[in-house]
């Protein structure tokens, strides 16, 4: 076993260890710990020693590891009854619990940051640094923030589910983080929301399950062979994934009849336009930039005007789009990038050339970076002929 499998095989057990030791009674800072010294013990053991149950051993470490630290803890002597009635070894009950312990994580004692970072924590198997960067605050201020979150809930008994919204943008974060590839979880953010929609009638909750399905299902065509990225308007779509497709916007046609409009269901409504396009000039731009003004209505959110913009441009042309632009902050993620394209559709290619390396400067990974640079390098290229 390798450590990538490891790492892959830790990520994937470790939301069902962590519900069985709190169902068997551990709070869930203590419970979080614990879970992670196993973890720790399972990197140690398991490429020298494989066991055949990953999760019995798991839960058995972690259950040890528990009551060690309820033993040495004087101010929870009260937990040496779990000692007499240790539970026998083994994984626990076949149930996923996975949903439930998102909507833990999003207890009313938490603020809604708070919940989604801990849930990424400690759900989503994604460490302080991942979700800083996510929140584009200092690793060392999100350690604080997730340790006061843990602090807040210790001792607390979960007998009652967080608010539905702040369970949403926890799986619609940790779907866009699976997504973007640096951890593969949007299979199953995509299978947690589908359960959550099967208990939750709500239509924001069948919003974001269209809304990852539609763009799960463009998934195959997002990147070349050599790993770089291919933008939607070159992306071969005859390797999207149809059925995914139609089954997303079935889920959306359903939630938006019921009159109830929400962010989620909004992005799904431009991903379906995208994906119901037959090619990239095809696209239905001037029904995107009409959704895009129902987005900024729910979110008013810098990232969706951004969107807009882009949109705009299209819709209505380049120039459009960059007085749309101009009333942006400068300093956005994306904007730079952004300005670049329309630059390049308006025909200043040396402006658009300069724009896209200052963005490669900017990019948030190695794959946008390069995209980016190749742009540029494409463009200046056309000038020097």
């Amino acid at each position: 076993m390798t450590s990538s499998i490891d790492e892959v095989l830790l990520r994937s057990l470790t939301p069902s260890v962590l519900t069985v030791l709190v169902r068997r009674g551990a709070d869930f800072a203590a419970a979080e710990d614990a879970v992670q010294d196993a973890l720790v013990e399972a990197v140690r053991v398991w490429p020298a020693d494989p066991p055949r149950d990953p999760k019995g051993w798991l839960v058995t470490v972690a259950w040890h590891k528990f009551l060690d630290a309820a033993r040495a803890d004087t101010a929870r002597r009260r937990r040496e009854d779990l000692v007499d009635e240790e539970p026998a070894p083994g994984s626990g009950p076949a149930v996923d619990d996975t949903l439930r312990l998102y909507f833990l994580c999003a207890h009313p004692s938490l603020t809604p940051a708070s919940a989604v970072a801990l849930t990424l924590r400690a759900v989503g198997g994604f460490t302080t640094r991942q979700i800083a960067q996510a929140y584009l605050v200092p690793e060392a201020t999100m350690a604080q923030r997730i340790s006061r979150a843990k602090r807040t809930v210790s001792g607390v008994r979960f007998d009652r589910p967080g608010d539905v919204a702040t369970v949403l943008r926890v799986l619609y974060l940790v779907f866009n983080e699976g997504y973007s590839g640096d951890v593969d979880l949007a299979a199953e953010a995509i299978r947690l929301t589908r359960q959550l929609a099967a208990q939750v009638d709500h239509p924001e909750v069948a919003g974001l399950l269209a809304l990852m399905m539609l763009h799960h299902a463009r998934r195959a065509a997002r990147t070349a062979p050599d790993g770089s990225l291919v933008p939607l308007a070159e992306q071969d779509r005859g390797r999207w994934d149809t059925e995914m497709i139609a089954e997303g916007i079935e889920i959306l046609q359903a939630a938006l009849v019921r009159d109830r409009l929400g962010e989620f269901q909004a992005q799904a409504a431009v991903a379906a336009l995208h994906a119901d396009a037959p090619t990239a000039e095809e696209t239905d731009w001037v029904q995107i930039v009409e959704w895009y003004d129902e987005l900024t209505r729910l979110t008013d959110s810098p990232v969706v005007r951004l969107n807009r913009a882009v949109a705009v441009g299209e819709a209505d042309g380049p120039r459009a789009g960059l007085a749309a632009l101009a009333a942006l902050d400068a300093s956005l993620p994306r904007h730079t990038a952004v300005a670049a394209y329309l630059h390049e559709r308006d025909g200043d290619l040396a402006t658009a050339a300069r724009l896209y390396a200052e963005a490669a400067h900017k990019a948030p990974n190695l794959a946008e970076r390069d995209h980016l640079t190749r742009q540029a390098a494409r463009l200046n290229a056309r000038r020097c002929r």
